[in-house]
């Protein structure tokens, strides 16, 4: 791939739990099919639905954006875009949720990822982008689905310091009427699915299961304050993104659980034996947006001319901080419900998030911000400038890249090369050194 593009868009691995979950996806991918066509239903949902319970109620799913993340990490997003264009639809479309619907008009579906998408059953929406609810709707018709949508429910509630108020004290932090709503929907879900596939939700099960997310999510506080704190960092983005992505969409399984603490093991182990990252670190810097899973080489481009060190990203900081709710017992649905919608409100509400990234830029010792902020993605003209103001009003520098996260066709690396290394050269030397 280097050859054809010019330039390297492999990164070096310094651990072994990214090996691990790559290689797992692909054998629980082709288990996946084999459920599929044995007849079992399937399920394809976004990334901010309720996944649990189809986990506990053990129907095989995919995540949107996992399977995004795939098809561009496999080089075959300008594949499917293509498709896209040629079926008649702007070249401007929401990459990023639209790479399955792609699949759907693909002549020989069965050369994509591993073997190709199956033919979702059930599909599992929300309605918080209105690009991403007609991209659905479209699937829906292609794939032959049966739909169900989560309705949204609008509050403007600022609160910086939510992430001390979410593990324990979520009734407080999203309001009982809110709450109420959104544990409504679930129980709509619910039914929704016992129809649909026969099966029923044990709510043991699902109280197994979030407690399963709850550990998993532990031992992502527990890393993401091991490579706060430590400096040089032992490790960059490049060791951590795929490792915590790839195992959320796996969230409340023992898999799930066994590869976050691998990879607390690992950052422990590196930080007890004194081995950096970057041996040579001097600039630690926060990537906001999707992962570039295409071109994760990008990351690692600025460590030996600058000491420039990658060593945060959200889904990290999201997993440490969004997801674990204590004491699940009382009511399973309720505590899902308030992190599924409060989620919600972390990735698309403006004020509720900006703060945060604040805190995470302060508690890892940042220097400087990359923001990837796709211009094909209605959500993001809603909160970056949110988040940009308000890191640069605490000093922290920020350089916006606009670029697609999905099409590496589009991608242009002299361009992205230049823009990182002019805030680096002109805006967090003369301020650091």
């Amino acid at each position: 791939m280097a050859e054809e593009k010019g330039y390297e868009t492999r990164s070096v691995k310094r651990l072994n739990t990214p090996k691990l979950t790559s290689a797992y996806q692909k054998e629980w991918f082709m288990g996946l099919r084999k459920r599929i066509e044995a007849g079992e239903p399937f399920g394809f949902v976004g990334a901010n639905t309720p996944m649990e319970i189809l986990q506990a109620m053990d129907i095989p799913f995919v995540v949107n954006q996992w399977w995004t993340a795939i098809c561009a990490a496999k080089q075959m997003g300008p594949r499917f875009y293509d498709l896209l264009e040629q079926a008649g639809y702007r070249n401007d479309i929401c990459s990023y949720c639209a790479a399955a619907y792609a699949c759907s008009l693909d002549p020989k579906p069965e050369e994509g990822p591993w073997g190709g998408l199956p033919n979702p059953t059930l599909i599992i929406c929300g309605e918080t982008c209105s690009s991403g609810i007609k991209i659905e709707e479209l699937m829906t018709e292609a794939f032959g689905a049966e739909a169900f949508r989560i309705h949204h429910y609008h509050q403007d509630v600022i609160r910086d310091n939510w992430w001390e108020l979410s593990c324990d004290n979520w009734e407080e932090l999203i309001g009982k009427k809110r709450l109420d709503f959104y544990e409504n929907e679930l129980r709509l879900l619910i039914s929704f699915l016992e129809q649909k596939t026969g099966r029923r939700l044990d709510l043991n099960r699902l109280i197994e299961t979030l407690n399963n997310v709850n550990e998993q999510e532990t031992y992502y506080r527990m890393t993401r304050d091991l490579i706060a704190k430590t400096v040089p960092a032992p490790v960059t983005v490049t060791d951590t993104v795929n490792a915590v992505m790839q195992a959320q969409w796996h969230r409340g399984t023992r898999w799930g659980v066994e590869m976050a603490k691998s990879l607390y093991e690992e950052v422990k182990e590196r930080v007890e034996k004194g081995i950096p990252a970057v041996p040579n670190e001097k600039i630690r810097l926060l990537w906001i947006g999707r992962g570039l899973w295409f071109n994760l080489a990008f990351y690692q481009h600025f460590e030996e001319k600058y000491g420039a060190a990658f060593i945060w990203t959200m889904y990290l900081g999201i997993a440490s901080d969004g997801y674990i709710r204590r004491n699940v017992e009382e009511n399973p649905i309720r505590s899902l419900a308030s992190r599924f919608c409060f989620l919600e409100d972390i990735l698309h509400v403006p004020p509720f998030n900006s703060q945060w990234f604040v805190k995470e830029a302060k508690h890892n010792q940042i220097d400087g911000v990359v923001f990837l902020v796709p211009e094909n993605c209605m959500n993001n003209g809603d909160f970056s400038y949110n988040i940009i103001k308000s890191l640069e009003d605490a000093g922290f520098p920020v350089c916006v890249l606009r670029a697609d996260p999905a099409d590496s066709k589009k991608w242009d690396q002299e361009r992205m090369v230049a823009a990182v290394e002019e805030l680096i050269e002109n805006r967090i030397i003369p301020k650091k050194f």
